[in-house]
């Protein structure tokens, strides 16, 4: 399964915790991530991850682009609520791909870690049938 991944500033450290405490689960799928997380991630984990422009510099856009190709099976973008960004719009793109094309998608840790749970029981091999 692709599995894309972002965090905002103040969730990149849960982000890498996240990974660390699932990375035999990560680790037997493809992940893609905006740059900088993508980068924190590999640095605490050693997992291979394909990433995209930074996300205020266009990966969030890569990201919808893929989702819309049916590239993503997961999405886990966890955001700071408390601090809007200026590229909302994007952010809400995402969220709204993700509807449209039925994806599964988590935006905080209670969330994330049902999903990649589900994930490793086999759950979500439904979306095999998206491909």
């Amino acid at each position: 399964m692709n599995i894309g991944l972002v965090a905002h500033d103040a969730k990149k450290i849960l982000m890498q915790n996240f990974c660390i405490a699932y990375r035999g689960i990560l680790s037997k799928n493809t992940l893609y991530a905006t740059d900088t997380t993508g980068r924190l991630i590999e640095e605490v984990t050693n997992l291979n991850v394909h990433r995209y422009l930074a996300g205020h510099l266009g990966g969030i856009q890569q990201m919808a682009a893929q989702i819309e190709n049916n590239g993503i099976d997961l999405m886990i973008f966890l955001r700071d609520p408390m601090n809007p960004k200026k590229f909302e719009p994007d952010i809400k793109d995402i969220f709204r791909l993700c509807d449209t094309h039925n994806i599964p998608l988590a935006t905080n840790l209670a969330t994330a870690e049902l999903l990649i749970k589900s994930l490793d029981r086999g759950d979500l091999e439904w979306r095999e049938m998206y491909k």
